[in-house]
């Protein structure tokens, strides 16, 4: 994988990772948004900003995430993305306090090292 393949790959998961911190936001706020029924709860979640630029920030990811796969083949690509897991469970911790167990970080330990081990070939 060349330099620019890499920042195109850290780009869309880190793109990515942003993406689901701003929906989580925003579904915290839909949470105590005042709609009933189907109709009510997807006008709240036009109006949210939160939600708006989650959408827009994973989609930004999703078009990076395009163009990497014109570039990589698949089988480096879509085992890379598991990163977003743990930039994931790092979110959760860091900005939503949420406990990370013994087993959590091994398992994401295990993760990294894959996704090395196949992207380095």
């Amino acid at each position: 994988m060349t330099p620019q393949q890499l920042a195109l790959l850290c780009f869309s998961v880190i793109t990515a990772a942003c993406g689901q911190l701003l929906l989580k936001l925003g579904a915290l706020k839909l949470g105590t948004a005042e709609a009933t029924g189907l109709p009510g709860r997807l006008w709240a979640m036009v109006t949210i900003p939160e939600l708006i630029a989650g959408f827009a920030v994973y989609g930004t990811s999703a078009i990076a995430y395009i163009f990497l796969l014109t570039r990589v083949k698949l089988s480096v690509a879509a085992p890379s993305t598991a990163l977003i897991y743990v930039l994931s469970v790092l979110i959760g911790f860091f900005v939503f306090k949420e406990p990370v167990s013994f087993s959590q970080l091994l398992g994401l330990a295990f993760i990294a090292f894959g996704v090395i081990l196949v992207v380095s070939r």
